[in-house]
């Protein structure tokens, strides 16, 4: 029913039509349709069954509002209905059934919303100013536009390794630099940091599309996302500590596929722990960022992740970055880490204190705050092997698996150099 809606298709159509079962309803419905500039004619007693008959012997209108009250089985009539819509038709039901299965099944049978009555004026007002904006709002039909939507996931080895830093600089480069239309996930919904990096307030997008995945549509990505400059968009949350994540990861499969619709490329800030409780996140990621530091736990971790998106996310191209990297005091050399974790280190990011200090203080990201840093200039690397990445699949070489993972872990240690304690020195 909320088939895409054409520009020119709605010659002849009525803008709006009603089908509603008992007068208090009628009642409120009518000063509403009048405010709207609707006709009250359009709006008639008989709920579902008379809108198909009706509709089935006249064009559709532009908006239709139909009450399922007297429906014994909503969904298998909303069906019939959708037989005789034209595309285009902005549907939205209203009922006495307060069951949230019902309204998902019903939302993705096509419905734009569903009102539980009783309701007021001002509810029902709302949700029809709503179906009006979906109706109203610019459809992206470019034909020239063939770029493929590009997903990258960033995910740090451990806290603190600068996963967000570099998910923050990429999201920006894509929108700034290479001019695309991106959007940026934080999925850290407790701490996240995605929005105080670029200086912005987080907003409830994030936590309303996780207590209500079957809102999430166009409009409510259009309202939802908070504009950090013309082409980059943010998307992120700032939960109270003491309200835990309640979801089954619908809302965060819902969020990408609406990304893929509206925007060129999406960059997911990825905590590790999201990883493990919803594998479905990475599942059409075209590039996989591991940001690690030389250090024996992120050599460990990063093995580990190696292993997991070998199996798990097969076509995702992984790249290994090692971020805040000093020329001297290191824990693990760039060679024997590259050893444990057999593969390369595709991007070196120098540590680069003065920088990342300047881009706190203005609330921009680090390649924005120092352009012609050498740091920048690696992420600007990065940005560009992120681009080559689409339609890429795995590559053997970079996830080579010749030892098993207990072999690999067992290698680790031997990669800090040694010390040994005086047997004569005194105890402490």
């Amino acid at each position: 029913m909320n088939a895409p809606w054409k520009p020119g298709s709605a010659g002849g159509r009525e803008p709006f039509a009603a089908f509603v079962c008992d007068d208090d309803t009628l009642e409120i419905l009518r000063p509403v349709a009048e405010e709207m500039g609707w006709s009250v004619d359009k709006c008639n007693k008989g709920g579902l069954r008379n809108a198909v008959q009706t509709l089935s012997v006249s064009a559709s209108p532009n908006i239709l509002l139909v009450d399922l009250s007297e429906s014994g089985d909503p969904l298998n009539d909303i069906n019939s209905l959708a037989e005789v819509c034209e595309p285009g038709t902005v549907v939205v039901a209203m009922g006495q059934v307060n069951d949230v299965r019902l309204y998902r099944d019903l939302i993705v049978s096509g419905l734009q919303d569903y009102l539980l009555k009783p309701f007021s004026p001002e509810q029902l007002r709302d949700v029809l100013a709503q179906a009006q904006a979906v109706l109203n709002a610019p459809k992206n039909e470019d034909p020239q536009a063939e770029k493929p939507h590009i997903s990258t996931a960033v995910i740090g080895t451990r806290g603190g390794v600068g996963a967000s830093t570099i998910a923050t600089s990429v999201a920006w480069l894509l929108s700034n630099d290479k001019e695309r239309l991106t959007a940026l996930l934080d999925l850290d919904v407790h701490f996240g940091t995605g929005a105080l990096s670029l200086d912005l307030e987080p907003g409830r997008g994030l936590i309303d599309a996780i207590d209500n995945p079957s809102r999430i549509d166009g409009l409510f990505i259009e309202r939802a996302m908070i504009k950090a400059n013309e082409k980059l968009s943010l998307l992120s949350a700032e939960a109270p500590i003491h309200s835990p994540i309640m979801t089954d990861g619908t809302a965060f499969f819902q969020l990408q596929e609406e990304f893929r619709a509206a925007f060129d490329c999406t960059v997911i800030d990825l905590p590790r722990d999201m990883l493990i409780n919803y594998p479905h996140l990475l599942g059409d990621v075209n590039a996989t960022i591991i940001v690690t530091e030389l250090t024996l736990a992120s050599a460990r971790d990063c093995i580990r992740l190696l292993s997991w998106l070998k199996s798990h996310a097969a076509q995702s191209k992984v790249y290994v970055v090692a971020n805040k990297v000093q020329t001297s005091n290191l824990e693990i050399s760039r060679q024997d880490f590259e050893g444990s974790i057999e593969r390369k280190i595709d991007v070196l990011v120098p540590y680069d204190p003065r920088t990342a200090a300047q881009s706190a203080k203005l609330g921009q990201a680090l390649v924005e705050a120092g352009k012609s840093s050498k740091a920048s200039a690696k992420i600007i690397e990065l940005t560009n092997l992120v681009l080559g990445s689409a339609g890429v699949g795995d590559d053997a070489d970079a996830m080579g698996d010749k030892k098993s993972l207990l072999e690999k872990f067992g290698d680790l240690k031997s990669l800090l150099p040694s010390k040994k304690i005086k047997e004569d020195a005194p105890k402490v």
